[in-house]
């Protein structure tokens, strides 16, 4: 058993932080903004909730966090009552925030003065892959911490990775979101033009899902995209997010996206029709009422 902290009880930190006490039995510590959500989350799996990030850190052995963005991810690490404040030294920080690598790599300094180490480890899986504790786990560091850190987070995740240095996690989830967005906008299309052409689709995807075209996107959610339905999953704001600190990235490294940047537009198209909280697969709905 280990004393955790974790910030951050979003849709995908306060089940994770609910696998730590219930699966992995550890001593959890927990942290929201909100803070009725912590008393929520301390209601339904108990442990204890903290009134700052500095607070929920301090005598910690880890201290999770899974925030929006950078700017959340600094303010809960290192304002004026953040979590680095507290950390006890040789402790672990394991940010799974979807963030930029240059706060990744920004943390671990800060974190190496401090006496303590610090793991950018971003998830994939969505919702559901939190709640099911069944989350793939890429990240950047040192390979003594993340050994330290692996056996804590396995009571979320079915995989863990460490790429490499510090920020390596972050560019691999960079990565990932690269790929879903150029998959989705192009089944969305193939989806659009057999429902015009009137195909049975249950027919069609019963086909083409046994070859080469089958991906995760199509078999989750190829149903939902035909019907229009989209009030669940990984929102379009959230994507936009990732698809903008993907590009900046390739900015740095003189890496073209074009496909990227326009499948960014066509999201932001999804936005201007109030679909900002929609699932990612919502691509399709401009397709099919233009």
């Amino acid at each position: 058993m280990a004393k955790v902290a974790f910030l951050g009880l979003g849709v995908m930190g306060y089940p994770m932080a609910g696998h730590l006490k219930v699966k992995g039995g550890h001593d959890v510590t927990v942290y929201n903004r909100t803070a009725a959500k912590a008393e929520k989350w301390v209601a339904q799996f108990g442990g204890r909730s903290a009134p700052t990030p500095r607070a929920a850190a301090e005598g910690q052995d880890f201290v999770m966090a899974c925030v929006g963005n950078d700017h959340d991810l600094r303010e809960v690490a290192l304002g004026a009552d953040g979590a680095f404040h507290g950390v006890a030294r040789g402790a672990v920080f394991v940010d799974h925030t979807t963030a930029s690598a240059e706060i990744a790599r920004e943390l671990h300094a800060v974190a190496r003065k401090g006496g303590f180490d610090a793991i950018d480890a971003p998830v994939s899986g969505g919702q559901a892959g939190a709640e099911n504790g069944q989350l793939t786990v890429m990240c950047g560091g040192e390979q003594a911490p993340f050994d330290r850190a692996k056996p804590v987070a396995d009571a979320y995740a079915k995989a863990i990775t460490l790429i490499g240095p510090p920020g390596s996690g972050q560019i691999t989830k960079m990565m990932n979101q690269m790929c879903i967005a150029g998959l989705v906008q192009t089944l969305s299309e193939a989806l659009n033009l057999g429902q015009r052409a009137g195909l049975d689709m249950d027919k069609v995807m019963a086909a083409i899902s046994k070859g080469a075209a089958q991906s995760w996107q199509m078999d989750n959610r190829w149903q939902n995209m035909i019907a229009g339905k989209f009030d669940y999953g990984f929102a379009v704001d959230w994507m936009r997010k990732d698809l903008g600190i993907a590009m900046a990235e390739g900015k740095r490294w003189k890496a073209a996206m074009p496909v990227v940047a326009l499948v960014d537009q066509f999201y932001a198209r999804v936005q201007e029709r109030g679909g900002g909280r929609w699932d990612t697969s919502s691509l399709i709905q401009p397709l099919q009422k233009p």
